[in-house]
């Protein structure tokens, strides 16, 4: 557990939902300066810092409520929802927008996947996923912030998107029936 030991859980879990608060006052900056006015953006970042001080190390600190990786994953399905409802409001994104969707799914898929290590297969020692774990999810967490505040494709995720989609739908044409 590199990234832990070197900065302890505590202060990754705050550098991260400190990360999403700063993105959402520049969003909430740019917004009102009128340079960025899409408020999918604006929205984004919001939902995103709500759901990351949700599950804060803090309150777990405070003993407010011990949380497991799978209250982890439901914390990142309803984050996910709740971009979709933006999403279908708006009828609009912005680039940040696959950037969220793709990392908080991959985040999901991890918790998942340490809490069927932790809690189903009760393996109590530590093992090479579990430093995948940590430095995945804080590498796609940081991602998430710089797409919330760049909002551009740097990446390349939406043209692998776009690559992909297109050729699905080129085989489907060249099918014989």
């Amino acid at each position: 557990m590199f990234l832990t030991d070197f900065f302890g859980l505590f202060s990754l879990s705050a550098l991260v939902t400190w990360g999403f608060l700063m993105a959402f006052f520049f969003n909430i900056f740019v917004f009102f300066l009128g340079i960025k006015k899409r408020t999918t953006l604006l929205f984004s970042s919001f939902i995103m810092v709500v759901s990351y001080s949700a599950t804060d190390y803090f309150y777990t600190w405070l003993s407010y409520y011990n949380t497991t990786y799978l209250d982890w994953a439901i914390h990142d399905i309803a984050t996910i929802f709740f971009l979709a409802v933006i999403y279908k409001i708006k009828k609009i994104t912005s680039a940040s927008f696959l950037y969220l969707l793709v990392g908080l799914s991959i985040n999901m898929t991890l918790a998942l996947l340490m809490y069927w290590d932790i809690f189903i297969n009760r393996n109590i020692e530590p093992w090479f996923f579990w430093d995948i774990y940590t430095f995945g999810v804080t590498a796609i967490d940081l991602t998430m912030i710089v797409a919330l505040i760049v909002d551009r494709d740097f990446l390349g995720l939406h043209k692998l998107k776009n690559k992909t989609f297109s050729y699905f739908k080129s085989n489907d044409t060249h099918k014989v029936t």
